[in-house]
């Protein structure tokens, strides 16, 4: 697939052809940089973590940077699990999946894909999945 050259300052459009070649080149790059965005952070944390153990602050700051960490640490799993989201959307680009709803089959708008290029669900039922687990969880 990356044969397919991106034209400079290329940005999807409703007048195309619905993930033609380009368009999946354009959301394949946009995944990769994120997943690589990630990564590169989750690198310099684990770095920033291995420096501070060298430390030995006093006790507040030790609290503090325990805390710190702690934050670090839960945002980068919740990174690592929108990693696997980026993987799977990736792998949907190979299958030919990409861009369709998972649950009616219908395209997902093109806007919708470039904010959250992971979505696997059309806006309307996004909507609908929410209102539903919303009103079951609110039976529990």
């Amino acid at each position: 697939m990356s044969s397919v050259t991106l034209p400079p300052d290329y940005s999807p459009s409703e007048d195309e052809d619905f993930m033609n070649p380009v368009m999946l080149e354009f959301f394949r790059r946009k995944l990769v940089e994120w997943k690589n965005d990630i990564l590169r952070g989750a690198s310099e944390t684990l770095q920033q973590l291995q420096q501070q153990e060298l430390q030995q602050p006093d006790l507040a700051d030790r609290a503090t940077m325990e805390t710190d960490s702690a934050l670090e640490l839960r945002t980068r799993d919740r990174e690592r699990k929108l990693i696997s989201k980026i993987d799977s959307a990736l792998r949907r680009i190979e299958e030919g999946e990409y861009g369709y709803c998972e649950e009616t089959g219908e395209p997902i708008n093109i806007k919708r894909l470039e904010a959250r290029p992971i979505a696997t669900l059309s806006l309307e039922a996004q909507e609908r999945h929410e209102r539903h687990e919303k009103t079951h969880k609110d039976e529990d």
